[in-house]
């Protein structure tokens, strides 16, 4: 109980963050923003998508069978991607290297 009462307390102080620190790094980064037009059209369009999304799913959903060969489908992926990733040793790592390329790709467009 005392192990757990301090590590509760470690925790809660690593994440304490102030919130008028986390607003002005929001505004510093925002001010930096070149086109800031462009970053307001794509977070609106995100939100339509999430919106749009959501309104496809609940038609999926209604439909009596369809819910159910979606949850197989997706069980299927589970187990193939179980199988071909994480099941080998050699396989885990193509899959940290794949993940080390992405994050590279992903890092150099900025």
């Amino acid at each position: 109980s005392r192990r757990f009462s301090q590590l509760l307390t470690k925790a809660s102080e690593e994440t304490a963050v102030d919130a008028g620190e986390f607003f002005t790094d929001l505004k510093e980064k925002w001010d930096k923003v070149e086109n800031k037009s462009t970053v307001i059209l794509y977070g609106g369009g995100a939100i339509v998508a999430v919106w749009l999304s959501s309104i496809f799913v609940g038609a999926i959903n209604s439909v009596p069978l369809l819910p159910k060969i979606m949850e197989l489908v997706g069980l299927g992926y589970t187990g193939w991607f179980v199988y071909r990733y994480l099941l080998f040793k050699s396989s885990r790592k193509e899959l940290a290297t794949d993940i080390e390329s992405l994050k590279k790709k992903i890092a150099e467009t900025e």
